[in-house]
C-alpha cells in the first residue's frame, strides 16, 4: 500500500491495536482513535498499557480490516507514545468526539468508563508505517473453496486428483 492509500485506510478505521513491552511483558491492547497527521490519537483510562508505554514508549500500533471473500488490509506503525497534557490533551479529545460523532456504528463509544481512574491522553508518533493489502475476489475464493471440496472428497473415495497438463 502507498501513503496515500494507508493515511485514508487509518482515516477510516475505528480500532487499533497497541503492541508495549517491558522487561519479559509483552502486551497488546485494542483501542479507538483517531488518525492524524502521522499520528495515531488516542484517550484512554490509566491501566496496564499507560504504565508500560511510560517505562518504555517504543510501541507498535496495528490496524487492520478483513473484506469478503477473504481479501484483507492491514497497516503497522512503529512508533514512539507520547502522553499528552493541556491543550494536546484537549485537541486529542476534540478529535476522537469530532471523528466519532460521524460515525455510523460509534453510538456510546465515547461514553464514561473506568469511574475513579485517571483519563490519559496520549500519541503515538510514527516512526515507521508499512501496509499490505490482498485483494480477492468472491468468485475467486468460490473456486478455491470447491476445488478444496471436491480434492477431499476424491481422497476420502480413494481417488487421487490429477493436475492437468500445461503442454
Amino acid at each position: 500500500m502507498g501513503k496515500d492509500e494507508i493515511d485514508a485506510f487509518l482515516r477510516e478505521q475505528v480500532v487499533g491495536r497497541v503492541g508495549c513491552h517491558v522487561g519479559d511483558s509483552i502486551y497488546v491492547v485494542p483501542v479507538i482513535y483517531a488518525w492524524d497527521n502521522d499520528c495515531a490519537y488516542v484517550y484512554s483510562i490509566d491501566g496496564q498499557k499507560i504504565t508500560m508505554m511510560r517505562e518504555n514508549p517504543a510501541v507498535c500500533f496495528e490496524v487492520d480490516e478483513y473484506l469478503a471473500g477473504g481479501g484483507w488490509r492491514s497497516v503497522i506503525i512503529q512508533g514512539t507514545y507520547e502522553e499528552l497534557e493541556g491543550s494536546d490533551a484537549a485537541l486529542t479529545l476534540h478529535l476522537l468526539v469530532d471523528r466519532f460523532a460521524r460515525h455510523p456504528t460509534s453510538e456510546g463509544a465515547l461514553r464514561p468508563r473506568g469511574e475513579g481512574r485517571v483519563p490519559v491522553a496520549f500519541r503515538i508518533r510514527a516512526l515507521e508505517i508499512t501496509g499490505r493489502k490482498v485483494n480477492r475476489s468472491l468468485q475467486a475464493t468460490g473456486k478455491r473453496r470447491a476445488g478444496k471440496f471436491f480434492a477431499r472428497h476424491l481422497a476420502r473415495q480413494g481417488v487421487r486428483a490429477r493436475r492437468p497438463s500445461h503442454r
